[in-house]
């Protein structure tokens, strides 16, 4: 069975149009429900209230797209209510605050929920011998709602600045598309579509200057979904580890991940407690304006989207370069600030022998 450009790009179309349409609505409708980000410490970045209510805009338009989605699968009613469940979840949080653990209980309890209709990881390619490893139920549970919560929360962690989450749920779910499609799992493909579609539809009015937020009703959703939808295609291609290809197109914001839990755990803090010292913010203190540093991990997620991409057709060596190369684009926006300070303390030199006053630039609700 072979698809088609309408029967592909339809889904994207449809999940754009819809979130495109629906986010103005949503900017009208978060004030009078309450629905705002105060910036009420100093991890904000943006200095007056913020509509955040844009997730029921990206809800709508993969739920849509799924909905009226040509291929046949019995799953889709399965996913369509897991997405509601993790969405309802993420507006209360928006709406309520809630405590981080009361949030891992429920995404945990979502996961659950798409385990239970059978969407599961039930084996991963055998590197010792011929066929599958295949998991005993309790492996398959523990792996399954594991990596549902942890691909989740990877992307609700880097909602940090205007349109990062959206942009880089977008590239990643083209990638792991790209790869169900090469092995013919179309609907897998139909429905990273949608994801793409409803995150690029909302990313013009998220981008710097953001007009709104996604909320963690976003973030969550857009992580949640793009997790069941990859262990509903990838795992059937037995010549692709179950989560490999995900967790390489996510690779940026797993590491993320990672970094923020190994730094509160050396710090004696809670996992669930918010920081500054995110990879979005440290590139920021490095001298990038909000912008800049967007689009520099934005090149990232594309770098880590070819890893996966060239990976799934057994391009091994290739890939090892392109990592490379990500990690020390890391490591220069992160680490290595010389330069820059050199060209701070020139440029500070060179105004005080001219007498000329430093230039003000101009500022909106967040920094560039």
């Amino acid at each position: 069975m072979t698809a088609t450009s309408i029967e592909l790009w339809g889904p994207f179309i449809i999940a754009f149009a819809a979130a495109a349409l629906a986010t103005p609505g949503a900017i009208w409708i978060a004030p009078k429900i309450g629905a705002m980000d105060i910036p009420k410490d100093d991890r904000r970045v943006h200095s007056k209230p913020m509509p955040r209510f844009g997730g029921i805009a990206i809800y709508v338009g993969i739920v849509l797209a799924l909905a009226l989605s040509p291929f046949e699968n019995q799953n889709v009613l399965d996913i369509i209510i897991g997405c509601t469940l993790i969405y309802i979840l993420g507006l209360i949080d928006d709406l309520k605050n809630l405590r981080p653990i009361v949030k891992l209980g429920g995404q945990v309890v979502c996961a659950i929920v798409v385990y239970a209709e059978g969407i599961r990881i039930e084996f991963i390619t055998n590197y010792f011998g011929p066929g599958n490893m295949a998991f005993g139920d309790a492996a398959c549970f523990v792996i399954t709602v594991f990596w549902m919560v942890a691909i989740t929360n990877a992307v609700n962690l880097i909602d940090g600045l205007d349109g990062l989450a959206a942009g880089t749920s977008a590239i990643s779910a083209l990638c792991i598309g790209y790869v169900a499609y090469i092995h013919g799992q179309y609907f897998t493909t139909a429905a990273m579509m949608s994801v793409a579609g409803a995150a690029l539809g909302f990313l013009p009015y998220n981008f710097h200057p953001a007009k709104i937020f996604m909320g963690d009703s976003g973030s969550q959703l857009l992580g949640f979904s793009i997790a069941a939808f990859s262990i509903m295609g990838t795992v059937k291609s037995a010549t692709i580890v179950v989560v490999i290809i995900p967790a390489l197109v996510l690779g940026l914001p797993i590491f993320d991940t990672l970094l923020a839990i190994v730094r509160r755990v050396a710090r004696h803090q809670p996992i669930g407690m918010g920081d500054k010292e995110h990879l979005h913010h440290r590139i920021m203190k490095a001298g990038f304006g909000q912008r800049r540093a967007v689009m520099l991990m934005y090149c990232i997620s594309g770098i880590m989207g070819i890893v996966a991409v060239l990976y799934s057709r057994g391009f091994v060596i290739e890939c090892l370069g392109l990592i490379a190369i990500a990690i020390m684009l890391i490591y220069v926006l992160l680490f290595d600030t010389g330069n820059r300070n050199v060209s701070i303390k020139a440029d500070k030199i060179t105004r005080e022998k001219t007498g000329k006053p430093k230039k003000k630039d101009k500022k909106t609700h967040r920094d560039e």
